[in-house]
């Protein structure tokens, strides 16, 4: 007699097995161990595998008991039929005629278990078993499904954020360049005119104060506009990279080299992705690597588009790049899989870093 079990709770609703057998007495006894020890049971037997077929489409069954040998065919027939059904049960062998390298093959082809009918008292356990290891697969691939689920609910928040991001950017770069930068270049012409014409000296000397100031302001708003959206961007993709990097190396006084060919057509959403790996990683480069050299490869070779940040910088450690708030590198993998990219990232400590991301063109 086998411990109690909440599948063979009494008040439970009794199992509903589908037993493959073509021997009459094996049926019978199969059924008295099953209830002797009290694993309440509704056993449905036949012989002929289009009988079997027919009830498996027809009824939930929660478990099959099959001999191995039948007339005319075989449990593994069986199996490799049933388990193409939406719902296939799990298969337990329970055969009088079956060595251990059958048993052996018919569990790699996805059989739960087998038990010799020798061997009958065990059948309560191994049953058991069996619908518990089924029931955690179950369990196991269902959280998988929903967790496939989420992920492609998140990527698609991240892509519709980056885009929404993108156009936002965008048309606060319009309106700088329409109306701040309109309104400031207006009024450093009225300073100018004031300037020219103004007599007193303490006049003159607060219209050129003033037009500094404004030529500063300009310069901000033209570099925060390209920061958001550089118009260099409708030019392509190579153009935008080419401007990218001279301002870097201008700004930060790293060398930096660009090697592309003269012009990529891609996408716009990609040539997006591209384009702020190339400057999240520059930034990266002027903040921490320590870099005196910094070479940028742009390539769209057998279907894809690579674009490689590499410097000779301090290099980031596993532990820089596990933090918590680390989340530059991890914005970057995660934009390049809203175009179904990825991301690399390789790097020693003290021999610098490379950043590739690769998005297939097809």
């Amino acid at each position: 007699m086998i411990a109690p079990s909440a599948l063979a709770n009494p008040t439970d609703k009794p199992l509903l097995v589908l037993h493959l057998e073509d021997s009459k007495a094996d049926q019978r006894l199969a059924e008295i161990t099953l209830r002797k020890a009290a694993i309440a049971c509704e056993i449905i037997c036949t012989d002929s595998l289009e009988t079997f077929l027919g009830l498996l489409g027809a009824h939930a069954f929660d478990l099959v008991l099959a001999d191995y040998h039948l007339v005319g065919f075989t449990a593994l027939d069986a199996w490799d039929k049933a388990r193409a059904l939406p719902q296939c049960p799990p298969f337990l062998l329970l055969s009088g005629a079956i060595g251990e390298t059958a048993a052996v093959d018919a569990i790699r082809q996805g059989i739960a278990d087998y038990l010799l009918k020798d061997d009958m008292s065990r059948l309560p356990h191994v049953l058991l078993r069996t619908l518990e290891v089924h029931e955690a697969l179950r369990t196991k691939e269902q959280a998988m499904l929903e967790l496939a689920h989420s992920e492609r609910q998140l990527a698609e928040l991240t892509e519709h954020l980056q885009q929404s991001i993108e156009q936002e950017r965008a048309a606060i770069a319009r309106e700088i360049h329409d109306d701040i930068g309109g309104s400031l270049t207006s009024v450093k012409f009225d300073l100018s005119w004031i300037g020219r014409n103004a007599t007193a000296p303490e006049v003159q000397s607060h219209a050129h104060a003033a037009l500094e100031m404004l030529d500063h302001a300009l310069g901000a708003s033209q570099r925060i506009m390209m920061n958001l959206r550089p118009p260099v961007l409708d030019q392509g993709l190579v153009a935008a990279v080419q401007w990218l990097a001279e301002n870097f190396e201008r700004r930060t006084g790293i060398v930096t080299r660009l090697d592309a060919p003269a012009h990529i057509d891609v996408p716009a959403d990609i040539q997006v992705v591209a384009y702020r790996t190339a400057q999240e990683a520059l930034t990266n480069v002027g903040k921490y690597a320590q870099a005196t050299a910094v070479h940028i490869d742009l390539s769209n070779t057998e279907g894809h588009l690579t674009v490689e940040v590499r410097d000779n910088g301090c290099g980031i450690s596993l532990e820089q790049r596990s933090k918590p708030k680390a989340f530059g590198l991890r914005g970057l993998a995660e934009r390049a899989r809203t175009v179904d990219g990825w991301l690399d990232i390789s790097s020693q400590v003290g021999k610098g870093t490379s950043i590739i991301v690769s998005v297939p063109l097809t």
